[in-house]
């Protein structure tokens, strides 16, 4: 089997040019200009970031995405889709006041904004999956289904229910919609631990589907009602809700994962391309309203044409690192350590990779290439 290529373009060298302006050279020396061509309508899939956290990815970073397809006359778009929980990017309007608020506009990131899932997040086209995909019909937000190309531009994270967050989850969960999102998220069951709840309500703010009560100072969720989204995980400042692991099928959420990424993969016609950013790798998703300490320093940017070999050597490059003070891993802190199993030791990350790889979507086996800087900036 011939190893995918991952260039490579690490957060410190001797490069004076900075990781904004050595951007670049990643994009000219990887296969974006092979993967794009003339005309081209290109949806740049990011996160907008939440109200309260720091460490989404920035505008600079995408506006040298967006400069670069301008410059070889593709018509880019940044773009998103609505989330499940309630907050500030729940719909399309509050959702691109927030992307504005972000820096997200024209002049800042050089493209347009178009959120790809219509107003409330409802709309998607549904997408027929060869085997051996269980699920034989996946549903992708409609906008980027209509793109002609699809470029992903990560934060490469942990994430509380996932593992990690990286290329898969951005084309998964963040190119369907909320239909696509309860799919994926419907073997998830989170349990309050009471021992821990002090019944301060916050997780009833994030709730979108009345799914939590407070009783005698403490949360309850009912699971009738609950859609398994995890936001409440994500909101609670006290660590009090965590998946109950008993009640789920861990595998399952993992492989339906997979299997929407492979549905938004499809129909591009090879005209897919991602770049996971592995700065500010924080324990959990940007989904937070707030910012936590990074797991690692930052280690730089990586590309390729296959989300499934951009993610594993993420994974590796991350656990090659020594954690930082003060990052929260429970283990696996020395280099060589599985930082995603010391942050969310009950999650079996790895299933996503494999049944991703499985299904067709792509291969673990990547070449890592360092990207080459011209000495003249």
């Amino acid at each position: 089997m011939n190893k995918i290529p991952v260039y490579f373009l690490p957060a410190y060298s001797n490069s004076s040019r900075g990781l904004v302006k050595s951007l670049t050279p990643l994009l000219e020396q990887s296969d974006l200009s092979r993967t794009i061509a003339e005309k081209d309508l290109v949806a740049v899939k990011v996160h907008f970031g939440e109200p309260g956290n720091q460490t989404f990815l920035r505008p600079e970073f995408v506006r040298r995405i967006a400069d670069f397809l301008v410059a070889r006359k593709a018509r880019p778009f940044l773009t998103d889709t609505n989330t499940l929980y309630v907050g500030a990017r729940t719909n399309s309007a509050q959702h691109l006041v927030t992307a504005l608020r972000h820096g997200f506009d024209f002049s800042a990131a050089g493209a347009p904004l178009v959120i790809a899932d219509g107003l409330r997040g409802n709309a998607g086209i549904k997408v027929s999956l060869p085997p051996p995909v269980r699920n034989r019909e996946v549903t992708v937000a409609p906008e980027i289904y209509s793109a002609d190309a699809l470029v992903l531009a990560t934060h490469f994270k942990g994430h509380e229910a996932f593992g990690f967050g990286g290329s898969l989850k951005n084309l998964g969960m963040g190119c369907t919609n909320r239909a696509g999102k309860l799919f994926i998220h419907a073997t998830i069951a989170p349990s309050v631990f009471s021992s821990a709840c002090v019944g301060c309500g916050t997780c009833l703010k994030w709730c979108g589907y009345q799914a939590i009560s407070v009783r005698k100072k403490k949360a309850q969720i009912d699971a009738a009602r609950c859609v398994g989204c995890a936001e409440c995980i994500s909101a609670c400042p006290h660590g009090a809700v965590e998946i109950n692991w008993a009640a789920d099928s861990p595998s399952e959420s993992q492989k339906r994962l997979a299997e929407v990424a492979r549905g938004v993969a499809l129909n591009k016609g090879g005209k897919l391309f991602c770049l996971n950013f592995l700065i500010n790798i924080t324990p959990n998703c940007d989904c937070f309203p707030f910012s936590e300490p990074p797991i690692v320093s930052d280690l730089g940017v990586l590309a390729s044409t296959d989300p499934v070999a951009i993610d594993q050597a993420s994974i590796d490059l991350v656990n090659r690192a020594e954690a930082l003070p003060g990052s929260g891993l429970k283990s696996g802190r020395e280099s060589g350590g599985d930082k995603f199993r010391g942050l969310h030791p009950r999650v079996p990350y790895e299933l996503q990779l494999e049944w991703a790889e499985k299904i067709g979507l792509g291969q673990r086996a990547y070449q890592l290439i360092k990207v080459k800087e011209s000495p003249n900036p």
